[in-house]
């Protein structure tokens, strides 16, 4: 039986959710069954040579952000004429775009894959909300629409998009990286120059204003003018002193000393696995945090705002609190430390179980190669 042939069309390949979990599946199909390669509309990232060193080709077509190019998309039509694939798989709007008028061109299945849930207009570039208005025209033309959220399905169909022919498939965590790392608690705080004993609450995630870094800091004000045992570290892509969104905080005399900024990191999963308590304060566009998934998978309990999946995602293994405000984000920390060490465990626990039952990466890529099979 002859091999699968799918090309992964993306906007980018930075560090993020998306890219993650498409370097995730790769690294799970399997080779006697698919034969894949990459696509990138703008120029490589981390995420690029993670994937090349998986031995799958990575294609950039180094458009840049904001800047569609026809250049770009007769290469993008050429290198797919060539290629010959049976299967188009697009991931985000600009990707799932592009996959798609290509593929209609080219007579191709093109399946979509919708990251993110939607809060409003407003809330997006210009170019941004041009496509997702074609994108709900197009709709009824793509194969199979992934939506990583059933919140997120519902918000697209309230938009246009054809949700016959979708399906949520959420993204997956790998419980044998994510993993409770003893050790990692120690080597974090000597790391941080701080106690053994110290809390720590974390954010993980770049520097985006859907993440709301500024309710996280103020939440973090409040609680640490009560409590002098906690520390604050935040990660990602922009997330260090150099950006000048941080300045007012590092100064704050309640967070003097106490607030971390970690920049990207490659260590993540240790990083998680120091955590006391890890946070999403996402206020608009998340879908299902791939990080709060990995840090539930080192049973580290969560705090998130209600939006997207994070509530169903988290469950009664976490907090969760609406999103923009800061009074109830410190109020679910100290709920959480406020419960003990032992309970504090167990929770931590249970959310690991969640993790490896509901979102255990083999499951999720076993669904996507599935869904792929069914489409040929």
């Amino acid at each position: 039986m002859s091999r699968i042939k799918i090309v992964h069309v993306i906007t980018g390949l930075t560090i993020g959710g998306a890219e993650m979990m498409l370097l995730n599946l790769l690294s799970r199909m399997e080779d006697s069954r698919f034969e894949t390669s990459v696509i990138s509309l703008t120029a490589g990232g981390r995420i690029c040579t993670a994937i090349e060193a998986l031995g799958i080709n990575v294609m950039s077509l180094e458009m840049q952000q904001g800047r569609p190019s026809i250049k770009a998309a007769a290469l993008l039509l050429k290198y797919l004429r060539s290629q010959k694939p049976d299967l188009i798989q697009g991931w985000m709007y600009h990707g799932n775009l592009a996959a798609q008028l290509c593929g209609t061109l080219l007579r191709i299945p093109v399946c979509w894959c919708i990251q993110n849930s939607f809060c409003s207009f407003a809330s997006e570039k210009p170019l941004t909300r041009l496509v997702i208005k074609i994108m709900a025209r197009l709709s009824g033309s793509a194969a199979k629409i992934v939506f990583v959220s059933h919140v997120a399905r519902s918000q697209h169909a309230r938009l246009g998009f054809q949700t016959r022919s979708s399906c949520v498939i959420p993204n997956g965590v790998d419980p044998s990286i994510f993993e409770p790392d003893f050790s990692a608690r120690l080597s974090v705080r000597e790391e941080l120059g701080v106690s053994s004993a110290a809390r720590l609450i974390g954010l993980i995630g770049r520097y985006h204003p859907q993440k709301d870094h500024e309710t996280f800091l103020r939440a973090a004000e409040f609680l640490a003018s009560t409590r002098n045992d906690v520390h604050f570290v935040l990660a990602g892509t922009n997330v260090d002193n150099d950006n000048p969104a941080f300045k007012r905080f590092l100064s704050s005399p309640s967070l003097l000393g106490r607030l971390h900024l970690m920049g990207e990191r490659s260590d993540m999963a240790r990083l998680m696995a120091g955590l006391d308590i890890a946070t999403s304060s996402s206020s608009y566009g998340e879908a299902l945090s791939l990080a709060v998934a990995e840090s539930m998978a080192c049973a580290v309990p969560c705090v998130v705002t209600d939006v997207g999946d994070s509530g169903s995602l988290v469950g009664d293994t976490g907090i969760i609190v609406p999103p923009r405000d800061a009074r109830m984000l410190s109020q679910g920390w100290e709920q959480l430390l406020a419960i003990g060490d032992s309970a504090l465990r167990s929770m931590g626990e249970a959310a690991r179980r969640r993790i490896e039952e509901h979102y255990s990466l083999n499951g999720i890529s076993h669904m996507y190669c599935e869904m792929y099979n069914s489409l040929i």
